[in-house]
């Protein structure tokens, strides 16, 4: 039986009022000196929280990703020096956390002030190199707090972006179970069912999430959350991304303005799941339903952009057979599939 690791958090919180429970895991691991990356927004509306209430039990070192974006390696460096790498703000400031503790050595504490994708709970960090975007296994974060005063105030289009990247996994587990018939990939059962759960519970929730109830926004972060576990369970990111996600990318590569992570993924995941076969309509009247983007022209896209992205996204990941490297669709396919599901 092939062998694979399993990374899990040792502990998740989510609630109201988490500012002071985070010094306090701070103090119970003895922690004095703290590296905070974070950004200017999610600084001023929780990082700074932290520092003032923290007072002088614990030093920290901010570092804003975008005013300092060329000084990874110093952060590094000073990371080595700390007991903990806190990443406090969006999906680019907890990618980045996860590196800065790889490379360091150091435990990771994911402090997420939006609720964009499920980057938040797994140990998988995107980057981009020769300006294609690539996805690799990280670190998973030790701590996640997930506090709901500041995440449901974060404006509404990061929540629905989370909604994409969740309803997702029922294209990317089916892509991982036709790798698996197809190559003896090793497939997790246990793994994709928590990955489509976090989709289907999304999705039930349709209307808690149209009306921005604490309670829809809640499930949402709570189901990223899962997703980020399962592929912790799984140890790759095969459970939560898959052909859906290739276009994604792709469109991030080629698109002068690319819409949010999610934005992308639950757009495509309406094309990719009609090649599977499966519920397309489902998906597409529950993203409406919420209010999230479900045609190509919600993701700043056209149909000459779109195909484009669809040629090119087997190529993003060679060694991770999906449905578009099986099928290797025409310009008139796609464009077929894109009037019948009223994508475009």
């Amino acid at each position: 039986m092939e062998k694979h690791e399993m990374e899990l958090p040792s502990y998740i919180v989510i609630g109201s009022n988490l500012v002071d429970v985070i010094i306090e895991r701070l103090r119970r691991h003895g922690f004095k000196y703290c590296i905070m990356i974070t950004s200017k927004t999610p600084y001023r509306f929780y990082g700074s929280k932290i520092i003032e209430r923290a007072e002088k039990a614990v030093v920290f070192s901010v570092w804003d990703i975008n005013e300092a974006p060329d000084e990874l390696d110093r952060f590094v460096g000073e990371a080595r020096a700390a007991d903990v790498v806190l990443g406090v703000g969006g999906g680019r400031v907890v990618d980045i956390s996860k590196v800065i503790a790889e490379l360091s050595g150091k435990p990771f504490f994911s402090i997420p002030t939006i609720a964009s994708h499920d980057g938040i709970a797994s140990p998988m960090t995107s980057y981009r190199r020769d300006g294609r975007a690539y996805s690799r296994k990280s670190v998973m974060p030790s701590e996640i707090f997930a506090d709901m005063d500041v995440i449901s105030i974060a404006p509404r289009r990061y929540l629905l972006s989370g909604c994409g990247d969740l309803v997702a996994k029922k294209s990317a587990v089916r892509d991982w179970w036709l790798a698996h018939k197809l190559t003896g990939e090793y497939y997790g059962r246990y793994a994709a069912h928590l990955a489509y759960l976090s989709a289907s519970v999304v999705i039930k929730s349709r209307k808690l999430i149209a009306n921005n109830s604490l309670e829809g926004i809640r499930t949402v972060v709570e189901a990223l959350i899962s997703a980020g576990v399962a592929m912790g369970v799984a140890g790759s990111s095969r459970p939560c991304s898959g052909s859906e996600h290739l276009i994604a990318h792709a469109l991030e590569t080629l698109s002068e303005k690319p819409a949010l992570h999610g934005e992308r993924c639950g757009v495509a995941t309406i094309f990719t799941l009609y090649l599977h076969r499966g519920n397309w309509r489902k998906i597409k009247n529950s993203l409406a339903a919420m209010g999230a983007p479900h045609r190509i022209e919600h993701i700043n896209t056209d149909t000459d952009l779109f195909v484009e992205a669809v040629k090119k996204a087997p190529e993003i990941r060679p060694d991770r057979l999906t449905i578009l490297h099986k099928m290797n669709l025409t310009r008139s396919e796609i464009v077929n599939i894109l009037e019948t599901t009223s994508l475009a």
